[in-house]
């Protein structure tokens, strides 16, 4: 059995997604699994459940990651900048004494201009980090105060000037648009400030309302209409092209060769570990067997449990049936589409299991004709993306 897993998954590529989940205070925006602490957070015994998490799940997949090497990693959070870097380092060490990481392996985190103390960045690149992503969100410190962030447009700038003489050559700067109170004008001002700093991605994302926010709960009176929202990307998204910026995936722009790796592995149905609190991972255990876990959410309960099964909060094979959805979700977000043969080598399902579905999105102008040899949207399909993929649910 173990053999017969190796052949499947080993054309897959494989990363690894590490939560940090505290953060300085939690943004009214945000769904993610961040927390703001009363205290100092307990950096080192994190540490110590992150990698005891990890060696739970490296027994409970030892036949599906025997013989895998760790193509990425990624430090989300939370706000991952807030963690020493010797504590970093020492995940990255723990981790090499258990997985090999690839030569060139991509190694992200991400940085919130409100935490960086001058030196740090230089401190993160010793420990192994080679690429930084951002969180600007806007350059209007007014929309900034909107938003409940904690730094200034000034900060921002500082803490890429900081990057940049620390030896980044990789750095990511993520922007919201259709802020409270924002127009046009002012989704393209934060745009041209972003260019003038010149990075090398540029993640541009329109504000959502998300269940259990308090800004879904109580929403901002001046948001933009949806009208505006749209012109805004459209406009925004016409300036990156012309300034050299690949559109490559629906809110993610790159300078050649330098789109997000580890965000492209999710993207091609790559497989993933994640470990921290509330850390997802997706793993291709055999031909349409594909696993999919969760971790406590709780940063105390996940602490408390890291040690045992308890850590693990959900997991699930998912049904054949819905892997072409699951696969479609996420390959159907790449602006210049993957190769129709993709859909096989990472579901170990025909491509003529989605013929009928991709015939009827073909036949409504929402996707590239089968003589492209590709999965890819069109201009309308990219529009009307949940329209779309409502094809291939069962």
């Amino acid at each position: 059995m173990a053999s017969k897993q190796r052949t499947v998954n080993q054309r897959i590529p494989l990363g690894l997604y590490v939560h940090l989940p505290w953060c300085v205070r939690k943004c009214p925006y945000c769904d993610f699994n961040s927390h703001a602490p009363t205290a100092q957070p307990p950096f080192s015994a994190y540490v110590d459940a992150l990698l005891a998490d990890l060696d739970g799940d490296l027994r409970d997949f030892a036949d599906g990651l025997a013989g895998r090497t760790i193509e990425t990693v990624f430090f989300g959070g939370g706000t991952p900048s807030l963690f020493p870097a010797d504590q970093i380092a020492r995940i990255l060490k723990g981790v090499r004494d258990r997985l090999p990481i690839a030569a060139g392996a991509e190694i992200s985190l991400e940085a919130n201009p409100g935490t960086i103390e001058h030196g740090r960045f230089s401190e993160f690149r010793d420990a192994g980090i080679n690429r930084i992503s951002i969180g600007a969100q806007s350059f209007d410190d007014a929309r900034l105060t909107d938003l409940g962030r904690i730094h200034r447009s000034g900060e921002t700038r500082e803490a890429f000037a900081e990057a940049r003489t620390a030896g980044f050559r990789n750095i990511n700067i993520d922007l919201m648009y259709a802020l409270p109170g924002q127009n046009l004008d002012g989704a393209l001002a934060d745009v041209e400030s972003a260019l003038a700093l010149k990075p090398e991605h540029i993640s541009l994302y329109q504000l959502t309302l998300e269940p259990g926010t308090p800004f879904a709960r109580s929403p901002p009176s001046s948001l933009p209409d949806s009208d505006s929202a749209w012109e805004m990307q459209e406009v925004c998204l016409s300036r990156l092209i012309q300034a050299g910026y690949i559109h490559y995936e629906v809110s993610a722009h790159a300078l050649q060769d330098r789109q997000a790796r580890h965000n492209l592995a999710y993207w091609t149905f790559g497989d993933y570990l994640g470990i921290g609190a509330g850390a997802h991972s997706k793993l291709t255990l055999a031909n349409t067997h594909i696993e999919r876990r969760a971790k406590r959410r709780n940063p105390s309960l996940y602490l408390a449990s890291a040690q045992s099964a308890a850590r693990v909060e959900s997991h699930r094979q998912v049904a054949p049936a819905d892997i072409p959805f699951e696969f479609m979700l996420n390959a159907l977000r790449l602006t210049h589409g993957v190769p129709a043969t993709l859909f096989t080598e990472r579901t170990g399902l025909p491509l003529s299991s989605i013929e009928r579905p991709l015939a009827q999105a073909r036949a409504a102008g929402l996707m590239r004709g089968a003589k492209s040899g590709l999965l890819q949207v069109t201009p309308l399909g990219a529009r009307y993306l949940n329209d779309l993929l409502l094809h291939f649910m069962t």
